[in-house]
């Protein structure tokens, strides 16, 4: 639909940006802190682990000030369960949580929105090593680390998430579980515990704290057919079923999405419900959608001719291909980065379209972003104008969404500072702000705003009018 005009970005805007515990803050085992499983996850060869990462533990009130001068309304981050509960179930570790506090409180002294993930890819060792997800005691672990977060940090944090892409999680299984990697069965019943773990902190934060709002956050992507064959629509529509729609289809409507459930019975993976699960799903109700958002997906038909799960080296954003369901597929349409995802902004207004069209709720985007080889260069400043591009071009598309009606209440990029790329350790960076530290060399670990971070905060001074 086009417009004569755009309507504006909504006053309170929450314009921000976002990171994750593990890959900012460092301090891996300091002040009572266990490892996780990212802290037994090995990288590729000559890529940093996530032990030092961007030392954001020990850097925080630095960086926080940084969001401020950068202008941000919200700040997105992760809190580190094994640092507040070490074995994920025990004790509380009185030090490991006084540091969220205190990050707390300096983003609310500066006027910055605290958005708080429980949880994002770092499940505590512990619990991995009783069988995690897999066991109906995570849930009950979780919904006690709830309480935790909710009693103590509940008065100042009013915008939670519960999961951080549960969907990649399942299908993208190999950095989340060291060692070995589940089979389907196992990973659909993690994926299910997972449902009720959050189901059950839902229901809790709106007991303590009824002013508060919670919800999921899936990485969320629209799926292009490869052609306007009926045979490539129907894949298209089996792969956005299996991969979005029902990771908010049981948040939203408390039971699976029916493709969904097809496809799991078809695999044999259809996850055990115990009594009462469903009507759990059912009465926790999230109060907005979080969304990672990078790029769409093309899709075709499967062949089913043994070659429709496509090699690669990837990550989340590479669709591999399954046999009966469907094959990856390229857009000519579109342009990659340098590290081979899709760079698609009018998917993002495609996306959000469909999410609002679907479920009627306020969306937060809680991560887009470029990941690029920055350069600091002689002047000492990164000169990133491809990262400014991206962003304008993906917030033109946000801004032409709200005018279409979405309930976007904010856009909260990734990521606010360099930190550790799963796959790419620091060759890959997407901050606004500069780390001075490689791979192997930690460097001074000074912080450097790049030319995106002084062109964001014109964006966010003018609430989107400039950019």
């Amino acid at each position: 639909m086009f417009y004569k005009q755009a309507k504006a970005f909504p006053d309170g805007f929450l314009w921000g940006a976002s990171t994750s515990s593990y890959q900012v803050e460092g301090a891996w085992n300091a002040d009572g802190k266990c490892p996780s499983v990212q802290d037994l996850h090995e990288p590729p060869a000559g890529i940093t682990d996530f032990k030092v990462a961007s030392d954001h533990y020990h850097h925080m009130e630095e960086d926080v000030e940084l969001m401020a001068e950068l202008g941000l309304k919200a700040y997105r981050f992760s809190v580190s369960w094994s640092r507040v509960i070490p074995d994920g179930a025990g004790k509380v570790n009185e030090a490991g949580l006084a540091f969220y506090g205190r990050l707390v409180d300096a983003l609310v002294a500066h006027d910055i929105v605290p958005v708080a993930t429980m949880f994002h890819f770092d499940l505590p060792l512990a619990l991995h090593e009783n069988g995690g997800w897999a066991e109906r005691a995570t849930i009950d672990a979780f919904e006690r680390y709830a309480r935790v977060l909710f009693e103590r940090l509940g008065d100042r944090v009013k915008h939670w998430l519960t999961i951080n892409e549960q969907n990649v999680m399942v299908i993208h299984p190999g950095a989340m579980n060291p060692g070995r990697v589940p089979d389907q069965p196992e990973l659909y019943q993690q994926s299910h515990n997972m449902f009720v773990a959050s189901a059950k902190a839902t229901l809790l934060l709106h007991e303590m704290w009824p002013d508060a709002k919670i919800g999921p956050a899936p990485n969320i992507t629209a799926i292009y057919p490869a052609s306007c064959d009926p045979r490539d629509v129907i894949a298209a529509d089996n792969w956005e079923a299996i991969r979005c729609w029902n990771y908010l289809d049981v948040a939203c409507f408390g039971h699976y999405n029916p493709l969904a459930w097809a496809y799991m019975e078809e695999k044999g993976c259809a996850p055990r419900i115990e009594p009462g699960d469903m009507e759990l799903l059912a009465k926790a109700k999230p109060d907005y959608l979080g969304c990672n958002y990078y790029a769409t997906a093309t899709v075709a038909a499967a062949k089913n001719d043994g070659h429709d799960r496509a090699p690669r080296a990837g990550d989340q954003q590479v669709m591999l291909g399954e046999e009966g369901v469907y094959r990856g597929a390229e857009n000519s349409s579109l342009t990659k980065t340098e590290y081979g995802w899709i760079i698609d902004a009018v998917g993002l207004r495609t996306t959000l379209r469909r999410i609002a069209g679907r479920y009627g709720l306020p969306i937060l985007i809680t991560e887009n972003g470029l990941g690029a080889k920055d350069v600091l260069e002689t002047d000492g400043i990164v000169h990133d104008p491809y990262r400014i591009d991206y962003l304008r071009r993906h917030f033109e598309q946000a801004q032409l969404a709200i005018t279409d009606g979405v309930d976007l209440i904010g856009y909260c990029p990734w990521s606010f500072m360099d930190l550790v790329s799963t796959h790419q350790g620091y060759g890959k960076r997407y901050g606004f702000v500069y780390i001075d530290r490689g791979e192997e060399e930690l460097g001074s670990l000074a912080r450097i705003p790049k030319d995106s971070f002084r062109w964001y905060k014109g964006v966010i001074r003018s609430n989107g009018a400039e950019m």
